[in-house]
């Protein structure tokens, strides 16, 4: 990528956070429709699951594959194919006749959306070379996710309550088009210097893997043990091959030498582990401000902006302290918040009080806000400039893959424990086992984010990067490793 003037290093920055804007708003905007969505469609608590999952499962399984081919093919080439697909697919969205079919529109849009965030990334990755600016402009497309935080509940409440849940997929539609032609026109043209071969059998065991485990997670509840054990074993050996398959070939899907640094592999489980208790977080609070409190679209999704709020907030001033301290002190104030926010729900049942409510949001925001510099950051520093599609692509699978679970898991848990003759009377005792997943979840990244981030973690980055640098170098050269 040629070398831009500051202007237009921030112009780039301002068009690929449009694409991971539409992408988080789908997101959000889409759990303040859930009710909605619910009534119209007859849909059940595992149809809810699916409007959700089926779009972030496809997204996890192709991003690595977006990723790579990106760098093989150019990254502003499929960052356009992404902005076409995703506002095609959110248009079939808009017009799906019954649950079945909206689920599958939003695989579509999944499909494009793969194309559209670890792209983004690359392309920022390659445009802020240097270490503390590249950390800022990481810090304002974390700042971005607060937006839509803030902004897609509460548009979404306003067009579900006004005009109906399928208006929620025209937002997509003038900002996809206004990022399109910009990225036409400012963009340039990237890829890696030595293309990297596709791994088609890699791509089905990563499809496999994914697809079969959050099946059998949110079917397990109405289906019971014995019918989703197939799917469970199909994981297992999906993982398995992945395990076995990948290490073997030259240009691999996954490279599996990227998780010898601790920051890396730390920042991988981090980041499943925060987004898992944000998709749970939204999916348990959606349903209970709306079906049990009674609210409309719109004051619930006032009701995210505690939440949003300190995202937006906070999310610019991580950016900063990994670009000046590193990650770890980040991670420490997004574990301690997010485990708090989580500890309130379940023990002390924040969701009864409005202050508590309150207060249990701000806690949560406040450490989500933290937590997505350091995972990107961590992601791509230190990793070749060559591989910077694959790596971004890795973070931004496990922010999927983690959001997934988050739903699939608590979604199943719900399920499982509230009693559809008396669903509001039983919703908040059917709800506290996975509130206190989500305890979980944020002791992970407290954990994780003080182990990873220390001198011995810093240690085996170096030692990865150096052998990922001398095996291009020789590469290139032509010689065999």
């Amino acid at each position: 990528m040629p070398e831009l003037s500051h202007r237009r290093r921030q112009l780039v920055l301002a068009i690929c956070c449009m694409s991971l804007l539409i992408v988080s708003l789908d997101v959000t905007i889409l759990n303040v429709a859930l009710p909605a969505m619910q009534t119209d469609l007859h849909a059940s608590t595992s149809g809810l699951q699916w409007t959700i999952d089926a779009y972030t499962l496809v997204l996890a399984s192709l991003l690595m594959l977006a990723g790579s081919t990106a760098d093989r093919i150019g990254r502003k080439r499929v960052f356009i194919a992404g902005l076409v697909v995703f506002s095609l697919g959110s248009l079939l969205c808009s017009l799906a006749p019954d649950l079945d079919a909206l689920i599958w529109f939003r695989m579509i849009q999944a499909v494009g959306g793969s194309m559209l965030n670890p792209v983004a990334m690359s392309i920022i990755t390659n445009t802020f070379t240097e270490p503390r600016e590249r950390a800022r402009a990481i810090g304002v497309w974390g700042a971005v996710v607060g937006i839509s935080m803030a902004a897609g509940p509460l548009i979404g409440g306003l067009l579900v309550d006004s005009v109906g849940w399928r208006s929620i997929f025209w937002i997509n539609l003038p900002v996809g088009l206004a990022a399109l032609l910009l990225t036409l026109k400012f963009i340039p043209e990237s890829r890696a210097p030595k293309a990297r071969r596709a791994d088609p059998v890699g791509q089905l065991m990563v499809i496999a893997l994914f697809g079969s485990l959050t099946y059998a997670i949110i079917e397990a509840p109405e289906s019971g043990f014995t019918s989703i054990m197939p799917f469970a074993v199909l994981a297992l050996a999906a993982l398995a091959g992945l395990l076995w398959y990948e290490p073997r070939r030259d240009e691999p899907l996954i490279d599996l030498r990227f998780f010898r640094s601790a920051p890396f592999s730390g920042a991988t489980v981090i980041a499943i582990s925060a987004f898992s208790a944000l998709g749970g977080f939204l999916f348990l609070s959606t349903l209970y401000l709306q079906n049990v409190v009674g609210l409309d679209a719109l004051h619930a999704g006032l009701w995210m902006l505690p939440m949003a709020v300190p995202t937006f907030l906070c999310a610019p001033i991580s950016g900063r302290l990994v670009g000046s301290r590193g990650p770890r002190i980040s991670l420490l104030i997004a574990g301690t918040a997010m485990t708090a926010s989580a500890v309130l729900f379940a023990g002390f049942e924040a969701e009864t009080s409005e202050v508590s409510r309150f207060i249990g949001y701000a806690l949560f925001g406040i450490g989500f806000g933290f937590v997505n510099a350091p995972i990107t950051n961590t992601a791509v520093s230190g990793m070749p400039r060559a591989q910077a599609g694959v790596a971004a692509a890795v973070a931004s699978t496990s922010r999927q893959l983690g959001q997934t679970l988050g739903v699939a898991v608590v979604g199943a848990v719900l399920a499982s424990g509230v009693v559809a003759s008396s669903y509001k009377e039983t919703f908040v005792s059917a709800a506290r086992p996975g509130w206190w997943i989500l305890v979980a979840c944020g002791l992970a990244v407290l954990v994780l984010g003080a182990v990873t981030s220390g001198a011995w973690a810093r240690r085996t980055a170096e030692r990865t990067a150096d052998k990922l640098s001398s095996v291009e170098v020789r590469e290139a050269a032509g010689i065999s490793a």
